[in-house]
């Protein structure tokens, strides 16, 4: 396996040079460290949300919408710019993108650190989805190109691995750093990293590029980030103002679809579009960009409520709260490395089916949570979510890279991140809209029944457990009844919103289970056909 890239018999155009080859695992390492400080930042923020929400000097006194626009500022960007990141690598060099990513990346986390509200953290976190909308597909371009096709499932495993080490750092260094300093920290974390990723990215990976190039189709980026956040944002509006039928909120969604329908009819006649429209006549590809859009559609919105369960309900620190996110990338981190020997067994349909119904029953498993459930049913329910996610990103990510050509894996690691990043927004702006709307139903009417509160008061108390409980902290003795309503009010809005992502799960299982190729054609149906011509050459 190790000689193959320099066998005589292989195309030109899928050799990987041999200094390249050589230290391609090193490479692969350095990537990880780039992939590792985007997912770190979201997973740090899920614990930092709570502190945030805290009234100033603690925190900033963020709203539920203002928090979700925290995690979608940053997405919605992120998403918009992927097509055209994705296309500057293929045409500039992967390399020298991954490098302004990262500056960017670092610059913008130094800002959102010290933000002096939540408009400004909201603003800084969009120009990190700026600098991550330049990493994350960078990355797994050039692992693409790094690789030979044989080695490229065992790689993207242990890269979709990291994605758990991430999540395993993020949360315990984040309560970690909320426990000594202040809520900032979190984000200044990101700078030493970005430093050393920078070092370590000049001195070791290689830069590549399409030697034919696409044009770029800044038409194309505009309509798709304008309809992603005219579509978010009428979701979010609606959760925020419990009506989905408000004009207003009908008005913004309709105008993002329509958009995003003028985006796809745009794609489709152009002649150097963002995205290839062609891509998705392919099955394998199709179904597994379908499969991430929905999978990430379910997990963003449960990650949400989970950090407020984990802390307003049940009480735990924002440290302890990191811990016990922990099986869930101990999951992640054991089973997706080793997620190719199983889908080489019983095949990718199989294999992601299988983990998108155990991710559909750990959604389902969150109606066992109460404010008195023993802990180790929420820690069982992670791990096992997480091994479903195992199961999930790397037989549809190498699905999708290898069903495009090697000098367009720019384009195909962006698409790759885009149905992610989108899905993901979604997730948390319809789920984190529902879980608003169904927990203000809940307690308004405890809320309207407190004498003597105006009822701006009021409703703003009825955004979110936080701001219930900030308000009966004030009504002294007396508010011990609303903070038990509250309690009871957001542990029925969890479930009902655990229901819903546990039925997105199932459509999810429907999805692959019907357009997911059963099996990939393996590597060694590129190599053996040459393997006699080699034979033959010898003799």
């Amino acid at each position: 396996m190790a000689s193959s890239p320099s066998a005589p018999g292989i195309p030109a155009a899928r050799q990987v040079p041999d200094h390249i080859h050589r230290r391609r695992w090193a490479i692969l390492s350095v990537l990880m460290l780039s992939l590792l400080i985007v997912v770190l930042d979201n997973s740090i923020l899920n614990v930092a949300m709570k502190t945030i929400a805290t009234p100033a000097p603690v925190g900033l006194g963020a709203t539920q919408s203002e928090l979700e626009w925290g995690i979608n500022s940053y997405t919605l960007v992120f998403a918009g710019l992927l097509f055209t990141s994705g296309l500057l690598g293929d045409r500039l060099g992967r390399k020298k993108v991954l490098l302004f990513g990262l500056v960017v990346f670092g610059a913008g986390s130094v800002l959102a650190a010290f933000s002096g509200s939540p408009g400004e953290l909201i603003t800084f976190r969009a120009v990190m989805g700026l600098g991550g909308a330049f990493v994350m597909p960078s990355t797994l371009a050039i692992l693409m190109n790094v690789f030979e096709r044989d080695e490229q499932p065992k790689a993207i495993g242990i890269w979709a691995g990291g994605v758990g080490l991430a999540i395993a750092i993020g949360p315990i260094a984040g309560g970690l750093l909320l426990d000594h300093f202040w809520w900032g920290s979190v984000f200044l974390v990101n700078v030493p990293i970005v430093l050393i990723a920078l070092t370590a990215m000049i001195l070791l990976v290689p830069d590549s590029k399409d030697p034919s190039p696409g044009r770029l189709d800044p038409f194309g980026v505009l309509l798709s980030v304008v309809g992603l956040v005219l579509l978010v944002y009428g979701i979010i509006k609606g959760g925020q103002l419990a009506d989905f039928t408000d004009p207003q909120v009908l008005g913004t969604v309709l105008g993002g679809l329509a958009v995003l329908s003028g985006f796809v009819l745009h794609q489709k006649r152009s002649d150097h579009p963002s995205i290839d429209i062609g891509y998705f006549r392919k099955p394998a590809f199709s179904a597994a960009v379908a499969a991430i859009a929905l999978v990430f559609f379910a997990l963003m919105g449960v990650t949400f409520f989970t950090v407020f369960y984990i802390q307003s309900v049940r009480g735990y620190t924002p440290l302890q709260a990191g811990l016990l996110i922990l099986p869930l990338a101990a999951a992640q981190m054991i089973f997706a490395p080793r997620a190719r020997l199983v889908v080489a067994r019983f095949g990718s349909r199989v294999v992601c089916t299988v983990g998108m119904l155990l991710v559909a029953v750990t959604m389902s498993g969150m109606l066992l949570l109460d404010t008195d459930t023993p802990i180790w049913v929420l820690e069982v329910l992670f791990f096992v979510q997480g091994t479903g996610m195992a199961h999930i990103m790397p037989p549809v990510t190498v699905s999708i890279m290898q069903s495009l050509p090697r000098e367009k894996a720019g384009s195909g690691s962006a698409l790759n991140n885009t149905f992610r990043q989108v899905g993901g927004t979604l997730g948390v702006a319809v789920l984190g809209s529902l879980l608003s709307t169904t927990y203000r139903n809940g307690i308004q009417g405890k809320l309207d029944a407190l004498p003597g509160v105006p009822a701006d008061i009021r409703h703003a108390a009825g955004e979110s457990i936080e701001a219930t409980l900030g308000l009966a902290g004030k009504l002294g003795p007396a508010g011990r009844t609303l903070a038990d309503s509250a309690e009871a009010a957001f542990i029925h809005a969890m479930h009902v919103t655990a229901l819903g992502s546990a039925a997105v799960a199932v459509v999810g299982a429907v999805v692959v289970a019907v357009f997911l190729p059963g099996r990939t054609a393996p590597a060694p149906r590129v190599a053996v056909p040459h393997e006699p011509r080699k034979a033959d050459a010898q003799r």
